[in-house]
């Protein structure tokens, strides 16, 4: 049997197909996904083509395809119009068959024409990757054979199906059904995992739902995303350059008044500030209804506990959400609050002074409802101011 140049032994065949792997994903996620498709950082043109050609290679997936398929799956997030929501399709279909669904949304001329603008359009684009792009999958199994003998075949075979099962089935299946949501953007996107090791901090959905067009997708303390530290890496050389990352917001404790500040860091990280309305007012206020209520209203706020931390609950949750209202005042305030909240920052013709002054008027009128949390929030709430400090 023919062992390839490299005769690399069982595990490190498999360190191969990991380390071939990886660079894929790190392609998919620093060059499709975060600079092509959102903008949120340039390349180097050498690091911009290397990722472009390594695609080709490993994927023969086409860049203004994926990224139109992508901006599309944002514009029409859980709608018919979406191109793989586990919502429309369901969960199986997305998981088993996603680099389907990918493909009949690619192959749609209007949805290249309307998402896609903006990608490669050069000579090697026209001639070589858009029009062939299973010539460089064959490469790629030449080289694997090449390389690794037979056992390549099985390293290529894991090359190909990598990105569409984790990419088209997971990302898009598991990223919009089951995991954890640090905020609550108007879809079902989770987290999948705090450690965004696997697929290169893809794994942090909610958080790139929340803010889309940020370079970075972790957000929380223990949340690790390894696309961002190569990016970094990549800035450290000059290779990259970061434009945009999710805002941070701090909190100055004693501040009083409600100035154009507040109001631009409240607009500006409105997803973090909804989280912080969850854990400092809904959530306490819930645990102390839970703890004077009866036995059957205590399963009633039970079951509303989920829906409380959505500010666009499904029908069945929103059902259980009304009947628990109906039997807590103090939660009934508290989701009233949060709805004036929201309403505030979505009115998009007021002027910043208009803005600075519903915010100040929601602030002094929470603070007298006699609702503890409620009114510490509002304190809170005027101390808010965007971080400064670099991401």
């Amino acid at each position: 049997m023919y062992d390839g140049l490299l005769n690399l032994g069982l595990w490190g065949y498999v360190a191969a197909t990991l380390a071939l792997t990886h660079v894929t994903i790190a392609a998919v996620t620093i060059f499709l996904h975060r600079h092509q498709a959102h903008r949120a950082l340039d390349l180097h043109p050498a690091v911009s083509h290397f990722f472009r050609f390594w695609l080709w290679l490993t994927t023969g997936m086409v860049t203004k395809e994926w990224v139109a398929v992508h901006r599309r799956h944002h514009a029409k997030t859980e709608t018919e119009e979406d191109p793989h929501s586990p919502q429309v399709f369901g969960i199986r279909t997305v998981l088993l068959e996603g680099a389907e669904l990918y493909r009949r949304a690619a192959d749609d001329p209007e949805t290249l024409a309307k998402y896609g603008h903006g990608t490669p359009d050069d000579w090697i684009e026209r001639r070589l990757y858009t029009r062939f792009p299973q010539l460089g999958l064959g490469i790629m199994a030449a080289i694997d054979l090449l390389l690794f003998g037979v056992p390549g075949i099985t390293v290529w075979a894991v090359q190909m199906l990598w990105i569409p099962f984790f990419a088209a089935g997971v990302i898009n299946g598991l990223g919009h059904y089951w995991g954890y949501r640090n905020f609550d953007p108007p879809d079902t996107s989770t987290n999948i995992s705090p450690i965004g090791l696997l697929i290169g901090g893809e794994e942090l959905h909610n958080n790139h739902h929340a803010f889309p067009s940020s370079a970075k997708l972790s957000v929380r303390p223990w949340e690790f995303d390894i696309g961002w530290l190569y990016i970094r890496l990549l800035q450290a050389l000059g290779l990259a350059r970061v434009k945009k990352v999710a805002p941070r917001p701090v909190v100055e404790p004693g501040r009083r008044q409600v100035d154009l500040e507040t109001v631009r860091a409240v607009v500006t990280a409105r997803f973090h500030v909804l989280a912080d309305y969850t854990r400092h007012v809904m959530l306490p206020v819930l645990r102390a209804e839970l703890r004077a209520a009866d036995h059957s209203c205590r399963r009633l706020l039970e079951e509303a506990r989920a829906a409380l931390k959505r500010a666009r609950p499904d029908p069945e949750s929103a059902e259980r959400l009304r009947a628990a209202l109906e039997r807590s005042a103090a939660l009934r305030t508290v989701h009233e609050y949060r709805e004036r909240l929201t309403a505030i920052w979505s009115s998009a013709a007021a002027t910043n002074e208009q803005l600075r002054a519903q915010l100040a008027q929601w602030c002094a009128e929470a603070e007298a409802t006699g609702v503890e949390a409620l009114a510490r929030f509002a304190e809170r709430l005027r101390g808010y101011r965007l971080d400064a400090r670099p991401a």
